[in-house]
């Protein structure tokens, strides 16, 4: 059996719009390039053929990959349990040493991006906060060492 993979609702919602753009909108134009590019003549040096082939390629293994998340999709409740951190919480945390806030929500690592606030279950700062609780320090073995912060409220 396939790993599950954790999602939100709204990141299976932007997971199953890709698709749909992809198997609609994407094949089309990708099968009107390769018949554009075959009326060019001779397929074995036509550079447009070659490379409307390997992005129909790329497509379709996008494709199959986006399915097989979709398959095997958990979809995590918002919010934590009962003041917990657990998948699908929002956190605030204070770095103890730069003495800076930062807020989190916690997912599954299909939906990480750390530019919008969304770090992995299995990321070193999301593992670790796992389970805690407001006014709970926790120290966070990071590449540059070990970082120590204390959750300020989860929601």
């Amino acid at each position: 059996m396939a790993e599950e993979v954790i999602l939100t609702k709204e990141g299976k919602e932007e997971l199953e719009k890709r698709l749909e753009y992809l198997k609609v909108e994407k094949r089309a134009e990708i099968t009107e390039r390769i018949k554009t590019a075959r009326e060019f003549g001779d397929l074995s040096e036509n550079a447009e053929y070659d490379a409307a082939k390997n992005e129909q390629a790329m497509i379709e293994g996008e494709i199959l990959e986006i399915e097989n998340k979709l398959k095997y999709a958990v979809i995590i409740k918002d919010g934590a349990k009962k003041g917990t951190v657990s998948l699908g919480s929002k956190v605030d945390i204070l770095d103890e040493e730069t003495k800076e806030v930062l807020t989190y929500e916690i997912v599954g690592t299909t939906e990480a991006d750390v530019e919008l606030g969304r770090i992995s279950n299995e990321s070193p700062v999301g593992n670790a906060l796992l389970g805690h609780k407001a006014g709970d320090t926790v120290n966070v073995v990071v590449p540059a060492g070990i970082v120590t912060i204390t959750v300020k409220k989860v929601y």
